[in-house]
């Protein structure tokens, strides 16, 4: 985006897209994995109820709170890189 607000590039508007895309993708990786590694013992072994519903439980509710973090710091880290002036062009000291 400009500096002052103005319109996006469509090559900016495409960045967005795929960054918000990977923000989507790759929080549901993380979360899914965490749910499968707090929840996967209570769906494989033969726990005591009690400990199986709490893992279950705990999976989820913390795996939203983990898909959430993770959209949130891909995107905020996404709007704070600092993007070339024209496409194509680095900075020569990079």
């Amino acid at each position: 985006m400009h500096a002052y607000g103005g319109r996006r590039s469509k090559a900016q508007q495409d960045a967005a897209t795929v960054e918000i895309g990977y923000a989507l993708v790759s929080a549901a990786f993380a979360a899914a994995v965490l749910f499968g590694a707090v929840a996967g013992p209570a769906l494989l072994f033969d726990l005591p109820r009690l400990l199986s519903k709490a893992l279950l439980w705990l999976g989820m509710a913390v795996a939203p709170v983990v898909f959430v973090v993770r959209v949130v710091s891909v995107l905020i880290r996404f709007q704070r890189a600092v993007q070339p002036s024209q496409p194509g062009l680095t900075n020569p000291d990079s």
